[in-house]
């Protein structure tokens, strides 16, 4: 039985894939100092970036929220893949060939390396699709292509293709490249029917669900035939690669785009990414089958930097925010309830959140078909301030020519105007409402606050951190996890600060410590029991004589799983001095410092044996131990001779 990844395979994967472009594909990253990045993190909200890497070290560490570890875990975390496919997705990307040893763990009724084979069987069956659109059975795709503008070249560029009508064209196609049943199956490529399995696609317009990385996850059919009774639209079902409230259709197209012009336009339907997308708007991206949700949100935040510094749009109020998240909507009821639900998604932004509706009803295709790119363009550029949309859409369900009317519409529009998140645009929006009503600003405020409380009493103050991720090992191995996290040393306590910064040093800079001088310091010159353990997994790693390119990676095999966060948290640390001609400076005077400190404590403790003694009747050990002090003073002193230049 095929069972746990070897080892020597994992290392590999590890040096190979680049941390910085694998998390980068997730994270806006910034320079941060010497050989660090920054950005915010993807696994928790915040204004301001506390997410490093250290691709140096091949660590990333989240000083906001605590999580860490090496470009494994962070593929787990993203994921929330288990460990081994998260080593098979990096080793497909990274070409490393993995093998297995014989009568290892492996996980009930999953085979090791199985994400990789469906991933493989994805890009199979996309390849298939879009050979099968150039047949004579496509003319109803081609023909459903170009009747909205789109040729040949536009569908390689998308890779539309054609599921062929009958039921095992692609399975035989699949089986004669050695998929197996079980495969086929897990894959979501075909259904299960009395006899068998079957084509799940048939006689449909295929267009394949990338994630963002580029990996072909799914697939979304559109019906062309009459015969067909099944739905207009039908997508890949639920699978270990495809689920629909996280990906984004477009994405791996749109990803480089949004980060570089902080802006996402989120559009209904495939042919309508590739309308936008025709027309000089590469940010759009749709939703698959299902509602933009909360796990949408969190990849467009990833992608948008979002909440960083940085060009921001300027709102009437002056207040500038970084980036702009667009939902294009029709400008019917169905389209209002959309904007609506939007709202509720917009608290998850610190980017503006607009709304573009075209008054017709006409989506981005059809708008191109009739009127051009410059229409699309337009569409995107008239975007309104999501909230004015909402409370303008509110407020025309109400007869605002009656008192009862206006008071009703109030009442309804207030809980909107306090549910926004970002507390300065409050007032401006309550102003805004007060001219739409009619009312005075005073009687439009106290409906706000009285909202705002009521809304407090509901749901609390506070937001939660979100839950339920699974736990993901460190770089020390496999079963390393947050649970495990030790208590940090204080950051406030000067000691603790000093030795905290000794142990970034060396982990960082090891070939600026001196190491004849840290590996002769004794067990307890560190005095906070976490950085006393890690200086004890330093020594177990050989010392900083010992330290080579893997250096951290044996570090964190000798501290084990419960000090494993807290090696790459000192190992990912922005040094105070991030000056390159200054660094050794820094890394010597730290040292120096914790020398300084150590000779201290022992310079006290020998005074006060010498004055427990009695210098008549104990004469010879009261000389004995004056002479230590003597010696302890001497090296005290030319430590700080050392350090005044």
């Amino acid at each position: 039985m095929a069972g746990r990844i070897r080892r020597e395979d994992v290392a590999q994967v590890r040096e190979r894939a680049r941390i910085e472009e694998v998390v980068g594909e997730h994270v806006a990253l910034k320079p941060a100092g010497v050989d660090s990045q920054k950005g915010l993190c993807p696994f928790h909200d915040e204004r301001s970036p506390s997410f490093h890497v250290r691709p140096q070290v091949g660590l990333w560490h989240c000083f906001g929220c605590g999580e860490g570890g090496d470009v494994i875990s962070f593929v787990q975390k993203i994921d929330a893949l288990p460990f081994a496919e998260a080593v098979e997705h990096l080793a497909g990307r990274v070409g490393v060939q993995l093998r297995y040893e014989e009568g290892g763990p492996t996980r009930p009724g999953e085979e090791p390396g199985r994400r990789q084979r469906l991933l493989e069987a994805h890009r199979t069956a996309a390849a298939f699709y879009a050979e099968q659109l150039l047949t004579p059975g496509a003319g109803p795709a081609r023909t459903f292509l170009a009747e909205r503008g789109f040729d040949r070249g536009v569908a390689e560029r998308f890779g539309v293709g054609f599921a062929p009508q009958g039921w095992d064209h692609l399975l035989r196609h699949l089986r004669g490249r050695g998929y197996t049943e079980a495969e086929l199956t897990a894959s979501g490529l075909m259904s299960q029917g009395n006899r068998g399995l079957y084509d799940r696609f048939r006689g449909r317009l295929v267009w394949p669900i990338r994630d963002v990385t580029g990996d072909v996850v799914g697939f979304g059919a559109r019906r062309l035939l009459d015969e067909d009774q099944g739905p207009k639209y039908l997508n890949s079902p639920e699978t270990a690669l495809y689920r629909k409230s996280h990906v984004l259709y477009g994405i791996d197209l749109a990803k480089r785009e949004i980060a570089r012009a902080r802006q996402v336009v989120v559009v209904e339907g495939y042919t309508d990414v590739m309308a936008a997308h025709l027309s000089g708007v590469p940010t759009a991206v749709a939703t698959c089958g299902t509602a933009f949700g909360p796990d949408h949100a969190r990849v467009v935040r990833r992608l948008l930097g979002d909440g960083s510094a940085g060009a921001g749009v300027q709102l009437s109020s002056g207040t500038s925010l970084g980036g702009e998240v667009i939902f294009t909507f029709d400008g019917d009821a169905a389209g209002q309830k959309a904007a609506m639900r939007a709202f509720g998604e917009d608290q998850r932004f610190f980017a503006q959140t607009f709304v573009a509706v075209e008054p017709s009803g006409m989506d981005p295709c059809e708008l191109r078909q009739e009127h051009g790119p410059d229409a699309v363009r337009a569409l995107v550029a008239g975007r309104q301030p999501l909230f004015e949309f909402v409370i303008r859409s509110t407020l025309r369900a109400h007869d605002l020519n009656t008192a009862e009317g206006r008071v009703a519409a109030l009442r309804a529009c207030a809980p909107v105007v306090a549910g926004i998140r970002d507390t300065a645009l409050r007032p401006e929006y309550a102003r805004m409402l007060s001219g739409w009503l009619g009312m005075e600003l005073e009687a439009v405020r106290r409906a706000v606050t009285a909202a705002e409380r009521a809304a407090g009493r509901n749901h609390g103050e506070t937001h939660s951190r979100d839950r339920g991720a699974p736990a993901v090992p460190g770089p020390g191995g496999e079963h390393s996890g947050a649970s495990n996290r030790p208590t940090g040393p204080d950051r406030v306590d000067p000691v603790a600060r000093l030795e905290r910064n000794v142990l970034e040093s060396v982990l960082q800079h090891p070939d600026m410590v001196d190491a004849v001088t840290f590996d002769q310091l004794a067990p307890d010159a560190f005095t906070v029991p976490a950085l006393r353990a890690v200086h004890e997994a330093v020594r177990a790693a050989g010392g900083v004589g010992g330290a080579d390119a893997r250096w951290v990676e044996r570090v964190h095999a000798e501290a084990g799983s419960t000090l494993a966060s807290l090696v790459t948290e000192l190992a990912v640390t922005p040094l105070p001095e991030d000056r390159p001609d200054a660094l050794p400076d820094y890394v010597d005077g730290v040292l120096t410092a914790l020398l300084d400190l150590g000779l201290t404590r022992q310079i006290a403790d020998a005074r006060g044996r010498l004055q427990r003694m009695d210098a008549v009747q104990e004469a010879d050990a009261y000389q004995q131990a004056f002479a230590e002090l003597v010696a302890l003073e001497q090296r005290r002193r030319a430590v700080r001779e050392h350090a005044q230049g």
